[in-house]
């Protein structure tokens, strides 16, 4: 029976991907920095262990405690949209700590393990935002452009000792917390200058054409961590389907 373990397991994608990999009948341990018991069922399969993808001991106690692993999903993140002139850089700083440097730390604490045992899948999950520039996302599109580039490259060397390595893009999923993933107000984000370009655009994410579910994104890591014809990129959500499609 095989093993995987995600991050951000308490909301939105890590949640309904620990549910999906379950019900798949496989082991899962589904990670979170607050431990929430009562989210996910309990079972002999399913283990919620805390993690906080930006501290190395926490990552490095983590890896102890659970055992061999087949597959690693970094899905934890942390979102922020607004203007980039009016983003602190202390918080882009925050936002790349998780988003870029937690995923870079919980791969390369993970992959002497892989190589190890000759065998291993790390799955990344960015965003459609890499597939198509979009606006007031400037610093949360840095920070997922970053992984994708990182992902293309160390699929290559790690090849060689039977590792995968995999993109999951997801689309906009409103129905997530992705909004509130935030220390910072929208509000204060668009500073009075920019209201007239903003508005319109938040008008649109209103009502959005196409949009995302989590169940969407559960489907595509499960699809990544399971491929083997080396498919690198698995856009997730009608929309990111229609953005890879188009770009």
């Amino acid at each position: 029976m095989k093993t995987v373990m995600i991050t951000g397991c308490s909301s939105g994608y890590g949640l309904e991907t620990a549910r999906h990999f379950h019900a798949q009948g496989w082991n899962v341990i589904a990670t979170m920095r607050t431990l929430r018991e009562d989210i996910l069922p309990r079972s002999d399969r399913l283990r919620i262990v805390a993690l906080d993808v930006t501290d190395p001991s926490s990552i490095a106690t983590a890896l102890e405690t659970s055992g061999p692993i087949d597959v690693l999903v970094n899905n934890a993140g942390i979102g922020v949209v607004g203007a980039f002139e009016a983003t602190p850089m202390s918080y882009i700083r925050k936002v790349f700590d998780t988003n870029t440097f937690g995923v870079m730390a919980m791969t390369q604490a993970i992959v002497p393990l892989f190589r190890q045992q000759n065998s291993g899948v790390v799955v990344n999950v960015t965003s459609s935002v890499t597939l198509a520039a979009m606006p007031l996302a400037a610093a949360y599109t840095a920070s997922k452009m970053a992984i994708e580039g990182f992902t293309g490259s160390l699929a290559h060397e790690l090849a060689p000792f039977n590792v995968r390595v995999k993109l999951v893009e997801p689309g906009y999923a409103p129905t997530t917390r992705f909004s509130q993933n935030t220390e910072l107000s929208i509000e204060d984000l668009i500073p009075a200058a920019y209201q007239s370009f903003a508005e319109p655009i938040f008008a649109a994410f209103a009502k959005p054409v196409l949009t995302t579910k989590e169940t969407d994104v559960a489907e595509a890591v499960w699809a990544a961590a399971n491929d083997l014809s080396g498919q690198l990129r698995f856009p997730a959500g009608p929309d990111a389907v229609a953005l890879a499609a188009a770009s």
